[in-house]
């Protein structure tokens, strides 16, 4: 206050120099410098309503090459109209008809196997009794892109409503050059089979700002926080949740603090509301912590009939900065996604028994007779939405740097419980599909890594790996890689990065830096479906069997070189 009446009087005193020479009595003077007093008054005010803003932001330009690949396998698709051609199923199967059919097919295949003396495997009869109707399997396959470039922007804002209410945003853009829409290549072959990028190029509430798209600027966090309720260390918060990037995502992306509330296990973005509550000295130890219990609303069914359809899907659960001291960190967070849908509200996903009956005019009783198809034609053939079941996750990390070697390094694990009690009308559940009866199933993960600072030449080192186990489910749909998240792989995942700190002189400000980031990635999975929570996991391996078909086409390998240029500010 003090410094700003010594700014003012020194103002008043410089702007009243012309007026005192213009003056032409003591009286006349008076007046003029209580006309620039009020003038520098309200000069003031405005500064203060302008220093209540705060804006920051980072822009990223990124280059990535990328190389994957598939194995033959038998898709959906095929062995739908396999089932149909054998009468076995129809558009009107239920899902308790739909296993006893696909357990029919299993039958025919081993009776087949049996009779050829020896001859024929029960998996080279089932390829048999597909190919029999025209059913084929898909090809390995290789996918490469090898250069894509993307630009990313975003904006923060925070800006304070009242001495202990604040309002944070940020808003950003993020395209591919020279397109307007996903850079994920052709999402299904010329027979409506889908690629293995289908579950990438998915756009749902739960991607929304994570991938790149178009140039629209787009809403990636909004929320209000209301803090020190009643004097104390509590606060309640509301809005689009800070819920991607968080730790320890921020150092292999070069932010060197945390980004976000919960460990990188849940980069899922959704709106929601959270109260927390902020302690010190944990177990008498120097440092502090908090702790947040969190609800969110991750899928909105919107008005329908009464018990007649789908219900929202929600999150629930607490993140817990147990202790927290310098670099030195742990947390604990365990929630819950409870109504889980399987197919989200703003995707179609066909289903593939409808699809082959819209275009035969024929129902197949499987010894030989037909009747008339009354579903020939239909344009019906959409996956009916419905919900399957709830989701529970766990997950704790501990971080710390070893000063004196200037390394970082954390260690994370996470375990996951699918709780299947729905089954949409193709005889998926949580976990499960065709023939499988709903079955609750735990899967883990473990993340580990280490980054090496030599600061003096502006250069960071790092390492990490990652495995999933066959039911591991991570909530990574808001991942910041390129095609799809290293953290939700059922399987192994390895990355090398560099970070160099560009020479661009002093920062300007507290946010101002400029960097260049280099890596590679390299996923080698062992089971199916990774990132899903529909269709069984299989190993990766045992995809040339009938008998495990899948929904869409699954990678076994993808690696992944990227370069980028970024700045903040």
């Amino acid at each position: 206050m003090m410094r700003k009446r010594l700014l003012s009087g020194a103002m008043v005193t410089l702007m009243a120099l012309p007026v005192w020479a213009q003056a032409s009595s003591l009286e006349d003077l008076t007046d003029r410098l209580e006309e620039l007093e009020e003038q520098i008054a309200d000069k003031e005010e405005g500064w203060d309503l302008a220093a209540r803003l705060q804006f920051s932001g980072d822009i990223r330009n990124r280059f990535d090459y990328h190389q994957a690949s598939t194995p033959e396998y038998w898709n959906g698709r095929e062995a739908a109209r396999a089932m149909r051609r054998f009468g076995m199923v129809t558009e009107e199967t239920t899902p308790a008809q739909m296993r006893a059919a696909f357990a029919q097919f299993i039958k025919m295949s081993e009776n087949l196997a049996a009779s050829s003396g020896g001859t024929l495997t029960a998996q080279q009869a089932r390829s048999q009794l597909m190919n029999s109707v025209g059913s084929t399997a898909k090809p390995a396959a290789d996918y490469s892109n090898d250069s894509i470039y993307t630009t990313r922007l975003r904006l923060n804002m925070r800006v304070k409503a009242t001495e202990n209410v604040e309002v944070k945003a940020r808003l950003v853009g993020y395209k591919a050059w020279g397109l307007q829409s996903a850079p994920f290549g052709d999402e299904s072959d010329p027979d409506g089979v889908y690629s293995p990028y289908f579950l990438t190029s998915r756009s749902f509430d739960g991607t929304v700002g994570r991938q790149a798209t178009d140039s629209a600027l787009l809403v990636d966090r909004a929320f209000m926080n209301w803090n020190n309720i009643a004097g104390l260390p509590i606060w309640f918060s509301v809005g689009r949740r800070p819920t991607t990037d968080g730790p320890p995502a921020h150092l292999r992306t070069g932010m060197d603090q945390r980004m976000a509330t919960p460990i990188n296990y849940m980069d899922y973005p959704f709106d929601g509301i959270s109260m927390g509550y902020a302690y010190a000295s944990p177990f008498g130890l120097e440092g502090a912590g908090r702790v947040r219990f969190c609800y969110g609303r991750g899928y909105e069914a919107g008005s329908q009939i009464k018990d007649s359809g789908m219900r929202d899907v929600d999150f629930a659960g607490f993140d817990w900065d147990v202790y927290k001291n310098g670099h030195r960190f742990i947390n604990l967070q365990a929630f819950g996604a409870f109504n889980i849908f399987n197919v989200p509200g703003d995707t179609n996903y066909p289903n593939p028994i409808e699809v082959e009956s819209s275009k035969d005019p024929y129902r197949h009783d499987g010894l030989g007779g037909t009747t008339t198809n009354p579903y020939y034609g239909s344009t019906d053939t959409n996956l009916d939405r419905t919900n399957l079941g709830n989701i529970f996750h766990t997950s704790i990390i501990f971080m710390d740097k070893i000063e004196a070697a200037s390394l970082h390094w954390f260690v994370v694990g996470g375990w996951s419980h699918s709780q299947a009690k729905g089954i949409d009308e193709l005889g998926t559940t949580l976990l499960g599909s065709w023939g499988n009866e709903p079955e609750d199933k735990d899967g883990y993960g473990f993340y580990a890594g280490l980054r090496y600072d030599l600061d003096e030449l502006g250069l960071r080192l790092g390492a990490e790996f990652n495995y999933g186990s066959k039911n591991w489910l991570a909530f990574t749909p808001g991942h910041d890689d390129m095609y799809t998240s290293k953290l939700y792989t059922r399987g192994k995942a390895y990355e090398l990065y560099t970070i160099w700190d560009i020479p661009g002189g002093e920062p300007i400000s507290k946010f101002g830096r400029a960097f260049m980031r280099l890596g590679y990635q390299h996923i080698d999975y062992d089971y199916t479906y990774s990132g899903m929570w529909l269709g069984e996991p299989t190993p990766i391996d045992e995809l040339s069997d009938a008998a495990n078909a899948m929904f869409y086409a699954q990678f076994d390998k993808v690696d992944q070189l990227y370069l980028t240029i970024e700045a903040t500010f």
